[in-house]
């Protein structure tokens, strides 16, 4: 390999425990090293995340990396937008002075307390008003899915929490840098096909309409969870696999438009915007908070592999990145949050639920996607530099100390 030589940049006099030091490495790795010991290697960019492609980072496990070696990881990918589903300080501190976006959660167990304003400002001042503007948080979601459930309490409660945390916004001055939405999964919609014709479930759009109305308001988006997977793993026979995954393939044509479509994914999202449409609106912005295909599943669960889970995830990107919008919003870019960063062994149900990371919790890429090598295994010549390198900068340290 030759000689290797290390430009290290040191400040030890203002260094705590676990703080971060960067090491450049001639042959273009970069070494990560923490005073916790933990080590990370990244080789070479092959692919980076475009400006109109987010990341979800669920943490439903118990083998995930440190909060500050993912903002490495995140940094390496050059992942500009990370959605959590709570409000994770250590995440939110981890990521202080990052220029990486976030959307933090309140979980549906909390809109109840979120009614309330005194509560609502309260937990605006725990848990967002700390890290700004150190951390950029730009939205937060309010429950996730809720009108899929049957809960009618909970959607009853969904828009007076919503307008309860703009109005806190409000008083503390963050309403500007902040938004608010809430994440709904398709099944809202009663007809999705074409997407012409997309529209509402009739039993919902007494909470969606008011909702609708507020969004426009606030200028807020509306967030939906859109996994062509399930339509596919749903009807196998009848939906065209190369369809869903953004392969070539014939395609169809709505037949009220004339417009095209070449993947499920942009016939969804414009399903939605027509069901807005029906209902009043041309001026709200859909994001897709969620999308993604599993590496694995059970063995009802058709499709779910890495060769599947790589095209659909490799195709999007690359889609992404050329600033594409769906047929009926040409000139608006898709914007879109992947799911998810990692695997989770601690979801519950299908086997699927565990396997919808790009990686696994050692940093390893489940699947090639050009994304491979930013947090790989360290071969042991590698461990021997980052050894050596380690004892060198705690020699230092304790020196100085």
């Amino acid at each position: 390999m030759g000689m290797l030589i290390a430009e290290i940049d040191l400040n030890l006099m203002f260094l705590e425990p676990k703080q971060f030091l960067s090491t450049s490495l001639v042959f273009g790795a970069e070494i990560g090293l923490e005073f916790g010991f933990d080590v990370l290697f990244f080789c070479p960019v092959l692919q980076t995340f475009g400006h109109g492609i987010g990341i979800n980072y669920g943490q439903i496990a118990n083998n995930l990396p440190s909060p500050s070696r993912v903002a490495l990881l995140v940094q390496s990918l050059s992942i500009k937008k990370v959605k959590l589903y709570d409000a994770d300080p250590n995440v939110l501190s981890a990521f202080s002075s990052y220029d990486v976006e976030f959307i933090v959660g309140v979980g549906n167990e909390n809109i109840l307390n979120m009614m309330d304003p005194t509560k609502a400002q309260a937990w605006l001042k725990e848990h967002i008003q700390p890290y700004i503007p150190q951390t950029k948080i730009t939205c937060i979601t309010v429950g996730n899915e809720v009108f899929s459930g049957n809960d009618t309490n909970l959607m009853s409660n969904l828009l007076p929490a919503m307008q309860s945390l703009h109005g806190a916004l409000v008083s503390l001055g963050l309403d500007s840098q902040v938004n608010i939405s809430t994440a709904h999964s398709l099944a809202i919609l009663s007809n999705s096909y074409p997407p012409s014709a997309g529209s509402f479930r009739p039993d919902l759009t007494g909470y969606i309409q008011p909702l609708l109305n507020f969004h426009a308001q606030i200028k807020s988006p509306f967030l939906i969870n859109a996994y062509p997977y399930f339509a596919y793993k749903a009807n196998p026979n009848q939906v065209s696999l190369d369809y869903v995954l953004f392969e070539p393939n014939a395609g169809m044509t709505d037949a009220n438009t004339n417009l095209k479509y070449d993947n499920m994914l942009y016939a969804q999202i414009d399903s939605v915007y027509s069901a807005i449409k029906a209902m009043g609106h041309t001026d709200i912005e859909i994001k897709i908070s969620e999308t993604g295909w599993p590496s694995k599943g059970d063995s009802d669960e058709v499709g779910a592999t890495p060769e599947n889970a790589g095209k659909y995830n490799g195709n999007l990107l690359q889609r992404i990145a050329e600033n594409q919008g769906t047929p009926m919003k040409p000139s608006v870019p898709v914007d879109i949050y992947v799911f998810a960063l990692f695997n989770e062994d601690l979801k519950p149900g299908p086997v699927s639920e565990r396997n919808y990371g790009l990686f696994y919790p050692d940093g390893t890429p489940v699947y090639n996607i050009g994304l491979s090598g930013y947090l790989q295994q360290l071969s042991s010549a590698y461990r021997t530099v980052a050894a050596s390198i380690l004892g060198f900068l705690i020699t230092i340290a304790a020196f100085l100390i």
